[in-house]
Order: structure tokens, then C-alpha cells, then sequence
């Protein structure tokens, strides 16, 4: 870390950089246990309209993902990082306040497109501090603190629900993001000095997104991450109703969405040494594969062999394997459709993430919305798309020998 950094140190240069990373993660993960209460609160008459209250966040992200980079290149980092932790503050107040499912809807969205700021100006703080090998370790640190929240959130959920009602969470979130905006604005140095800041313009975004489309490496990678994603986001979605409702773990639900949470994070881990040994595009393959035959396999037997549903215990050593490989996905895929793309890298990353996530959000919708009080719909789901992810990449790499 450079030496003219007088306010903090490595440590808590660490954990604030966990803290933001992780406010997207928990505006949606500790809603997750609240989703009936909030339906009966705001008298929404069809359940599966509640997975909006989720799906909404991811748009608000897409959205905003697109705006953050170039903010951040232009005005430097805490002023794009300070105006969406605003923002998202603004969402927190107006989900509290809403009467219905309008008002929470349009609260969320906000909620969603500050805190893209978190994402996508996060990684280039870091690098302004760091590179090589320290910025791996730096990342590798902050995202081992981060992988806690997916496994605690939903807990936090449910142990405020038990003394009050869904509005604390909300209010909750939002002394949480304003301690990590006093936190930022107090002890962290600006980033980016005034020489290396670049003027903001709408013709330099323009120009990133046609040059993304353009690059068949790029664009392939992006739809191909999309697609699967749009998966993952209907799980997020529909995860509520399946096994809090369906499956009647009450009060547990936060236990085990947790306990799948970790699937997650020791493959997050192990990817930093299998990607060295299979290399990003076969380890991205591998995962596919192994999400499309696993899904075929177990919506082929309960539909046609079995002919019931499963039972709890085999749903959810289907979903450890699928969210094991979700988790070798996650950081190869967006660097596969940035690497062309170096030159650009900052406007690159927005386009990108934006596009990405706009893709897995109309898929993951659908996804919920064919929720039938099945897990077949979600089983589906996850062939179909990895089925389709899978062709892209073997299209992009059918003349390449991945090393």
C-alpha cells in the first residue's frame, strides 16, 4: 500500500472494501425470509409477484453498472462510490415507506442501481492501490470476508423478523450503508489522482458498448455468462417459495440457504488453483457439462422414473452441485469477456456487467414466474441455460486449445 496513505492500513483498508462489496449481496439475501410477510403486508395477491421484490434489485443493477465506470474514471472514486451508497439509502427509505407492491418495487430498483456503484468501482480502487500479485491477494482476503454474507444474511433476516417486522430490515440496511458511508468518507484517501481522471462523456460509453458488441469474444462470453446467470437469479427468486413453502423449513430456511452458500464459497476458493492447472475456458466447460447433465439426469428420473418429487434431503444435494459449479463460473466468465478488451478496460466492464446482468434478469423473471409449486421448473431452468451457455462457449472455442 503507498505510503502516503496516512489514514488507514492494509486491515482496514480490507474490511471496507468487504463491507461495500457486500451491500448487494445483503439487500437481497436478508429480504429473502421476509418475502411472505411482505406479500401479506402489501396485499399482493399472486405469490410469485413477491419474487420481484428480488428480481427488481438485479434491473436496478443493470441499470446502474453502465453508469458507475465511466463516473468513476472521470470524478474519481469516492464521489461515485458516495453518490450510489446515497441512492441506495434513498431506496432503503422508500421500501420502508411503501403501501404497495409499486412503491416497494421502485424503492428496490433504487436500492439495486446504487449499489452497482459498490461493484463496479470496487475493482479499480483496489487496482489504483495495488497490482500483480498483492492485488490477487488483497481480492482473495476481501472476498474470503465476503462470502460470509450469502451464509449469515438470511439468518440476520429471520432473527429481526422474530422480534419485529419487515421494515426493520430494511432499516437495518440502511444504518449499514450509512456507517459504510461515513466509514469511506472519513478514513479512505481518493484513489484516483487528478492527472489519471478522464473526462466524462456519453460519446466515450457509446463507444465502449459498440466495440463490446462488436468483439466476438467479448459479446460471446457476455450472452454465454447472461444466459447461465439468468439461472442462478431465478433460484435467488424463486428459493423462498420452494423451500420455505414447498418444502416447510419455516424458520430454517435461512439455515440452510446458508449452509448452500458455502457450495459457493469453497469453490470460489478452489478456482484460484484448478483455473491455473485447466485453464478458464475448459474449467468453464467443465462446470457447464457438469450443470447440464446433472439437472437432465434429476429432472429426467423424478419426472419419467420416479415420478415423484424429490424428496428435501435429494434437493438439496442436487442444488450443492449445482451451486459448487455456479461457483467456478462467477469470476472466470467476466474476465473471459474482458480480456479482449484491456484497452477499454473501465467502459469494457460497466457494458458488460450491465448487458450481463440485464440478460439473466429477464431470464431469471421467467424462471420465477413458471414457479408451479414444483422444483421442475428451476431444474429445467439450469439444463436449458447451461445447455445454451455451453454451445456458445464450445462455438467460441472450437479452433483453440486451451492451455
Amino acid at each position: 500500500m503507498s505510503t502516503t496513505d496516512k489514514h488507514i492500513g492494509p486491515r482496514e483498508f480490507i474490511a471496507l472494501m468487504a463491507m461495500l462489496m457486500s451491500m448487494l449481496a445483503l439487500s437481497i439475501d436478508a429480504m429473502l425470509p421476509a418475502l411472505s410477510a411482505i406479500g401479506e403486508s402489501l396485499q399482493i395477491e399472486e405469490a410469485n409477484d413477491t419474487q420481484l421484490v428480488i428480481s427488481i434489485v438485479f434491473l436496478g443493477v443493470s441499470m446502474g453498472l453502465m453508469i458507475y465506470g465511466p463516473l468513476a474514471d472521470s470524478h474519481g472514486r469516492k464521489f461515485s462510490i458516495s453518490v450510489g451508497l446515497v441512492i441506495f439509502l434513498i431506496g432503503n427509505l422508500v421500501s420502508i415507506f411503501s403501501s404497495d407492491l409499486t412503491y416497494m418495487l421502485a424503492g428496490r430498483f433504487l436500492q439495486g442501481f446504487g449499489a452497482a456503484s459498490c461493484r463496479v468501482v470496487l475493482i479499480a480502487m483496489i487496482r489504483d492501490k495495488f497490482e500483480g500479485r498483492e492485488m490477487g491477494r488483497i481480492m482473495s482476503l476481501i472476498m474470503m470476508i465476503f462470502i460470509m454474507v450469502p451464509i449469515i444474511a438470511p439468518s440476520l433476516g429471520q432473527a429481526i423478523l422474530l422480534f419485529t417486522d419487515w421494515h426493520m430490515i430494511f432499516v437495518g440496511m440502511a444504518l449499514y450503508g450509512l456507517a459504510t458511508l461515513i466509514w469511506l468518507q472519513v478514513r479512505l484517501p481518493e484513489t484516483l489522482s487528478q492527472e489519471n481522471r478522464l473526462k466524462f462523456s456519453l460519446t466515450m460509453i457509446k463507444n465502449g458498448v459498440v466495440e463490446t458488441l462488436t468483439n466476438r469474444t467479448a459479446r460471446g462470453y457476455m450472452i454465454a455468462s447472461g444466459t447461465v446467470y439468468g439461472a442462478f437469479i431465478g433460484y435467488l427468486s424463486s428459493s423462498q417459495q420452494i423451500l420455505m413453502v414447498q418444502y416447510e423449513l419455516g424458520e430454517l430456511f435461512a439455515v440452510v440457504f446458508g449452509v448452500l452458500a458455502v457450495a459457493i464459497g469453497l469453490s470460489s476458493y478452489l478456482n484460484s488453483r484448478l483455473v491455473i492447472r485447466f485453464g478458464m475456458e475448459r474449467l468453464c466447460m467443465i462446470s457447464l457439462t457438469v450443470i447440464m447433465l446433472t439437472s437432465l439426469s434429476f429432472g429426467a428420473y423424478f419426472s419419467l422414473v420416479a415420478m415423484a418429487a424429490p424428496t428435501l434431503t435429494e434437493f438439496l444435494i442436487y442444488l450443492s452441485i449445482i451451486l459448487f459449479n455456479f461457483g467456478l463460473l462467477f469470476g472466470n466468465t467476466n474476465s473471459l469477456a474482458i480480456q479482449p478488451l484491456g484497452h477499454i478496460a473501465g467502459v469494457a466492464s460497466s457494458v458488460i456487467s450491465s448487458i450481463q446482468m440485464m440478460i439473466s434478469v429477464i431470464i431469471g423473471s421467467v424462471i420465477g414466474h413458471n414457479y408451479n409449486g414444483t422444483v421442475m421448473p428451476l431444474v429445467a431452468a439450469f439444463t436449458v441455460c447451461s445447455l445454451l451457455s455451453l454451445s456458445i462457449f464450445v462455438h467460441l472455442n472450437k479452433n483453440k486449445v486451451d492451455g
